[in-house]
């Protein structure tokens, strides 16, 4: 089959992605609509992906370039002849390729276009709604966004949803190593590699970080990332007198990732707007409980108890008061860890999701149903 996949930019989730893909008897060209607006990734596109030479993926996408990228997608179709077109987010990539009249077309979900950016505006819901309803299959990682899809046209029966996973022999449970370098009973270390932009409320663990540390002498926290709101939560952290008990490693790849997370006690997220979270599902595969806000989709992962903790999406207060209680019941941890690992063999195994898509691809190619 020949298959365009049509992504945003070239972030760690198109390289995993690609790299499936590359290892399939399909013949797969990859088409990115802009470049420098998204953290990307610094692996290379695998050298058996054709990368499409076309007006876009040179600088970010801006709308005024529209009239030019679909007259320009209209020739990759040409030139190129794919059986489908695997496209999104909705309201950029689907969207474009919908109006280059890519057909069929298989419109993916990356959560934030519908979660957040369907709310923008009546030119947001517009474009949602044109491109799903001239999709032949939709797929998603979550109930949540699969439902919203199904609520601006998408037909349900042509819909697809897993969860996108991860490596779980490379995220994998292995002995704490403490951050500090001294045991790792000396301290409680929490973590959280979240983008620092206003969706994933990064400001909010900050905010709750500095009332839990004026209690508690022995926390700490690891910081990875960044973002546009850095100024702003150093800010938070500063004033509150606990910046030096912060650490700032910056953005770490993929390779040594899982160490950072063998360094904590417990993962948070406390993101306003998600599907399913791979940084999630990357932390349960270490064994790491987790303490995540209560929307939706953390609440297709999460169950108060077993594998980790909600609390109220925005509220520094009750973040606050759930990692002290998870301080105190510290002797609990290996074994809401222990569940952590089940939770992500059960449902993040990425090898195994992965046949889902190339299962959406047979159903987009033959037009039939299939409802997961």
């Amino acid at each position: 089959m020949k298959v365009i996949y049509f992504s945003l930019d070239y972030t760690p989730h198109d390289q995993r992605f690609l790299a499936a893909l590359a290892e399939t008897q399909h013949e797969i060209h990859y088409v990115r609509l802009q470049r420098g607006n998204r953290q990307t990734e610094d692996r290379p596109v695998p050298p058996s992906i054709h990368q499409a030479q076309w007006a876009g993926g040179q600088k970010p996408f801006e709308w005024r370039d529209l009239p030019r990228l679909v007259l320009d997608f209209r020739r990759l179709l040409r030139e190129i002849q794919p059986d489908l077109v695997h496209a999104g987010p909705i309201q950029t990539c689907a969207f474009i390729a919908c109006l280059a009249g890519a057909r069929p077309l298989l419109t993916m979900s990356w959560g934030f276009d519908l979660m957040k950016d369907v709310e923008r505006g009546a030119w947001w819901r517009f474009a949602t709604r044109y491109t799903l309803e001239r999709s032949r299959y939709f797929t998603s990682d979550a109930f949540v966004t699969r439902d919203k899809a199904v609520a601006y046209g998408m037909q349900p029966e042509k819909t697809v949803v897993f969860p996108w996973g991860v490596d779980l022999e490379h995220f994998t449970p292995k002995p704490r190593e403490n951050p500090t370098g001294g045991q790792p009973e000396d301290g409680f270390t929490l973590f959280c590699n979240r983008s620092w932009e206003a969706n994933y409320g990064v400001d909010v663990l900050a905010r709750a970080f500095v009332q839990v540390a004026r209690q508690k002498e022995n926390i700490s926290l690891l910081l990875l990332g960044g973002g546009s709101q850095g100024s702003y939560i150093r800010q938070i952290l500063e004033s509150g007198g606990v910046l030096d008990r912060v650490s700032f490693p910056g953005h770490v790849g993929q390779k040594d990732l899982p160490r950072f997370y063998r360094m904590a006690d417990i993962y948070i997220s406390a993101s306003h707007v998600d599907g399913s979270s791979v940084s999630l599902m990357e932390a349960l595969a270490c064994g790491l409980p987790c303490l995540v806000s209560d929307i939706p989709a953390n609440k297709e992962w999460v169950f108060e108890g077993e594998n980790g903790w909600l609390f109220t999406d925005g509220d520094a207060n009750a973040l606050a008061e759930k990692i002290l209680k998870a301080m105190e019941a510290r002797a609990n941890l290996p074994a809401i860890g222990q569940n952590a690992r089940l939770s992500a063999q059960e449902k993040a195994n990425w090898p195994k999701n992965f046949q889902k898509l190339l299962t959406a691809y047979e159903k987009t190619q033959t037009g039939s149903n299939a409802h997961a």
